[in-house]
């Protein structure tokens, strides 16, 4: 009886040449979450050169030693490292995530075998979501929600945006589409990246070791980082201290770039105006961790970029990836795989 884990769908057409001879055998991509019967919608089907074999984690040897791509469309790097040895014929990972920290592990930085993510697909919905947890707070919708369930008719002022400054720290395509957005609202938007240079659309981007001069002011500072050697805790007690009393922090980057202890200390001492965090050290949120209960913090499940129709953008951007792979043309979103993240567009 088949194993409903794992399974394969043959290719539609093999290459062939003019006298009827197969000139390359079909490719195999290892689909890492899903199965034949309830593959990714958009996925199939599988183009010319190509098929498909899928596999729900735990994986075996057996499901990446035939490998030569992987799609990681719900498994991590983990499930991957575990097996390396067997993944002799592995040439391209592509993660269907933006972030690729949960994906790299030492062994395939070292390897030659290239590594894409989903750059791009979460960009609009993902600044639109860092909008609305600042409405959040700018209409203190929170006070609202308790009076409705008190039956209380209780009014209060809504603070606007217009006019007062946002920080965007992070200037990758989320940070970049976050910042767009922020300025169309009429915010004045900063932008920051981890080296200052010019910038043809935001005048000048400016470096985050200069965030302490920077943040004074600033009515909303918004993290889009990803999560890096170079990152990781780099937001803490000095960023916090340098915010002012009333200003709010989004985090919707990743969760290691917070230190989350410093932030409920400002929050509880009342040195923070509020803060919406959407990504967390720990995922999911063990329920007696102490950021559920902490004043003036809006838990957000990690939800930034789940947006309606987000599953079929993913495929479609994997699809068009593929097709360029098969062909032997250059790949789009390549990670650099030291620096953890893509560095050009």
């Amino acid at each position: 009886m088949p194993d409903p884990q794992r399974a394969t769908i043959e290719p539609q057409g093999t290459t062939i040449d003019e006298e009827g001879a197969t000139v390359r055998q079909a490719r195999t991509v290892l689909v890492v979450g899903g199965t034949a019967a309830d593959p990714p919608a958009g996925l199939l089907p599988a183009p010319a050169g190509a098929r498909y074999t899928f596999a729900r984690p735990p994986l075996r040897d057996a499901d990446l030693s035939g490998a030569d791509a992987i799609l990681l469309w719900q498994g991590r790097g983990r499930d991957v490292e575990a097996h390396w040895a067997a993944a002799r014929r592995l040439r391209w990972i592509h993660a269907a995530t933006a972030g690729v920290d949960g994906v790299l592990f030492p062994a395939l930085v070292a390897s030659s075998v290239v590594l894409t993510n989903s750059r791009g697909v979460f960009d609009r919905a993902m600044a639109e979501y860092a909008l609305a947890l600042m409405l959040h707070f700018a209409a203190d919708i929170s006070t609202t929600v308790v009076a409705q369930r008190e039956r209380r008719w209780e009014q209060h002022r809504y603070h606007p945006l217009a006019g007062r400054t946002a920080v965007v720290v992070g200037a990758g395509g989320i940070g970049r589409a976050t910042a767009r957005l922020l300025r169309a609202v009429g915010l004045e938007t900063r932008l920051v990246a981890r080296t200052a240079r010019p910038d043809p659309e935001f005048g000048q981007v400016e470096a985050i070791a200069d965030l302490a001069a920077i943040l004074p002011g600033s009515a909303f500072v918004i993290l889009v980082l990803p999560a890096t050697s170079e990152s990781r805790g780099s937001f803490g007690a000095a960023q916090l201290g340098a915010m002012d009393q009333d200003a709010v922090l989004v985090n919707i980057g990743r969760g290691a770039v917070l230190d989350e202890a410093a932030l409920v200390e400002a929050l509880r001492a009342g040195r923070l105006g509020g803060a919406a965090i959407d990504v967390f050290t720990a995922e999911p949120l063990p329920p007696d961790d102490p950021l559920w209960r902490v004043p003036g913090l809006l838990v957000s499940p990690h939800m930034a970029g789940d947006f309606a129709g987000f599953e079929d953008a993913l495929m479609t951007l994997f699809r068009a990836q593929l097709e360029t792979w098969l062909a032997d043309r250059p790949l789009q979103n390549v990670v650099d795989k030291q620096r953890g993240y893509v560095t050009t567009a």
